[in-house]
């Protein structure tokens, strides 16, 4: 089931994320962060009007994915970069690709007609879900 986050997800979100922070360099970032830091990002998030979304199997979230605005400038106000993360052990399920259509969706209802996916890389399942949804590399 994919619905819009809440803060009442925070935690789960956070422990999700946190992973990527441990494990690798995706992120950007190089500590963990508690749940009223990740409350308040998806309260920013969500203050702006742009999804963000958590799929959840069996009643457990699993994953979230959602935009941010790409650039302050006003030409850019319809262009937003998108995120997704998901438990480690969910990956190779389709459930990117799903949390990817629904944000896509709902951006597209939004007037967002540019959407960015920064990658660190390698990355070669990072890749292959963006090229899977119809985008291509920029430079």
């Amino acid at each position: 089931m994919i619905r819009p986050a809440n803060l009442q997800d925070a935690q789960n979100i956070a422990n999700i994320y946190n992973y990527y922070v441990k494990n690798t360099v995706i992120t950007f970032e190089e500590d963990c962060i508690d749940s009223k830091e990740m409350a308040r990002r998806i309260k920013k998030v969500t203050e702006l009007n742009l999804p963000w979304l958590v799929i959840e199997e069996n009643e457990i979230l699993v994953g979230y994915a959602y935009a941010t605005p790409w650039r302050a400038r006003s030409a850019y106000r319809f262009s937003v970069e998108a995120t997704v993360y998901l438990n480690p052990d969910q990956q190779g399920k389709g459930l990117g690709t799903q949390l990817y259509q629904a944000l896509f969706s709902a951006l597209k209802q939004q007037s967002i007609h540019a959407i960015i996916g920064g990658i660190t890389l390698p990355n070669p399942a990072s890749i292959a879900l963006h090229e899977k949804l119809g985008m291509t590399k920029g430079f």
